[in-house]
């Protein structure tokens, strides 16, 4: 039987206030027996709520790993769980600034020294109004194509029951049941080895997101629409989203 990885202070700390958490969740999980219980791990999901990550950081933590999340700065920001956040080893993620690549950096180093990193490749919650993944960025590719670790898609779905990111609405009660789903490991030995080009990113994100997009149409036992959807650009309506 594989050994709990070591947690420490901050992760022990952070499982006080999380486990709790998600005990407003009636749990139907499976293929956490997917994911690797030592050794670098890129975990890779699709983003609903806000409360996405205590969630999954447990459902990590239940199969013996410790994750190592990339969150927003902003979120480095908030007293007391910011310092929580950084002690647990989460990884902030910088936007449009100098400290962009900072990110990846400390992402790739975490992965090198055989930690597992959750990454959620939209950036924030979607945008789209059937729940759907938005279009991902590109960050997710140059961690698979730049660490020799195995790209491991997962899709949750009825976090957004329990909180609503953009009604603000928070619905404990009753419970909502929340479905969690891992893949196979991506098989990306095509792509690895080449030069990393913009259009190798983008291929190699939309390979992984599909990956995830088609958990979750499973999930959900519907067809998956055939793009991401883009904030901003317009509908078959004519009309532009939200």
């Amino acid at each position: 039987m594989a050994r709990r990885e070591k947690s420490g202070f901050w992760v022990s700390l952070v499982a006080v206030f999380f486990y709790p958490l998600t005990w407003l969740a009636k749990r139907n999980y499976r293929g956490g027996e997917r994911i690797p219980r030592q050794g670098g791990v890129l975990l890779v999901m699709n983003h609903v709520s806000h409360f996405d990550p205590a969630i999954d950081a447990v459902f990590v933590h239940r199969n013996k790993r410790v994750p190592r999340v990339l969150a927003k700065d902003a979120v480095f920001r908030i007293p007391v769980f910011g310092r929580m956040a950084k002690g647990a080893g989460a990884i902030p993620v910088y936007r449009g600034s100098a400290d962009a690549r900072a990110s990846v950096s400390a992402a790739l180093d975490a992965l090198a020294a055989g930690k597992l990193v959750l990454i959620y490749p939209e950036g924030t919650i979607t945008k789209d109004p059937t729940g759907w993944p938005m279009r991902p960025r590109t960050g997710v590719a140059r961690l698979a194509l730049e660490s020799d670790v195995p790209v491991i898609p997962a899709a949750r779905w009825g976090t957004q029951e329990i909180l609503n990111g953009y009604t603000k609405k928070f619905r404990p009660f009753p419970r909502k049941p929340v479905y969690l789903s891992v893949g196979e490991p991506i098989d990306l030995s095509a792509h690895r080895g080449q030069e990393i080009t913009p259009q190798l990113l983008r291929d190699v994100t939309h390979l992984i997101m599909d990956r995830v997009r088609d958990l979750l149409a499973e999930i959900r036992d519907e067809p998956a629409p055939k793009e991401f959807f883009r904030p901003g650009a317009k509908n078959p309506d004519g009309e532009r989203a939200s």
